[in-house]
């Protein structure tokens, strides 16, 4: 698995940048469903993204993200505090 780098093709479509706080996994036989929204009252969350992923591609996400939450924890790269 490879860190963000930066590199892709936006030619065709830009990335869209959204703010989540709120999230539900979901998967069947077949596929794991990723549903980010935000939620600032117990009363009103507004889910806004739906990713669709293979189970393995969702492995491949949940290990590149427990990689790159212990890199911060450590500090790696002059992000986070270096702290647990």
């Amino acid at each position: 698995m490879q860190q963000y780098s930066g590199d892709y093709d936006d030619s065709a479509q830009p990335l869209v940048g959204r703010y989540a706080n709120y999230f539900q996994v979901g998967y069947n036989a077949f596929e794991f469903l990723l549903d980010f929204g935000q939620s600032y009252e117990p009363e009103r969350t507004i889910m806004h993204t739906r990713i669709i992923l293979l189970p393995s591609y969702a492995k491949n996400l949940a290990e590149l993200l427990c990689a790159s939450l212990v890199n911060h924890e450590n500090g790696v790269d002059g992000y986070g505090d270096g702290r647990h």
